[in-house]
């Protein structure tokens, strides 16, 4: 049987492609980094240069640099010059909108005393 989204959720039920699979398996592996998804998540929630990112998500800034350019290079993120300054922001708006939903769920999670599912793997 295969598991796919059902027709009321705007979703077709046919398996996603080998090609998809492996795109969004590259996608998960760049966010699978804490250092990166706080960047990205970060960057989902509003533009910044490299200095305020770094100051926000507490890392030194040559290393926030090599993520952001990672993440660039994966078409997560985009920039533009905006003076002396690269402005960095989510290239990807489903992206954006992925690790919102993610990091919003898990922190509610967290605030009202539940667990954190850890991850579970069945059948495999």
């Amino acid at each position: 049987m295969a598991v796919g989204r059902g027709a009321g959720d705007g979703g077709s039920s046919e398996d996603p492609s080998a090609d998809v699979l492996a795109r969004a398996a590259e996608t998960f592996g760049l966010l699978a980094s804490p250092a990166r998804l706080h960047i990205v998540w970060a960057l989902a929630h509003g533009e910044s240069d490299v200095s305020g990112l770094a100051e926000r998500v507490g890392g030194a800034l040559p290393a926030v640099s090599q993520h952001l350019t990672k993440l660039k290079l994966a078409g997560l993120v985009r920039s533009r010059r905006e003076g002396r300054r690269q402005v960095y922001f989510v290239d990807d708006p489903d992206v954006a909108d992925v690790v919102r939903l993610a990091m919003d769920r898990l922190t509610d999670r967290a605030a009202g005393g539940a667990e954190v599912p850890a991850v579970r793997l069945r059948g495999v």
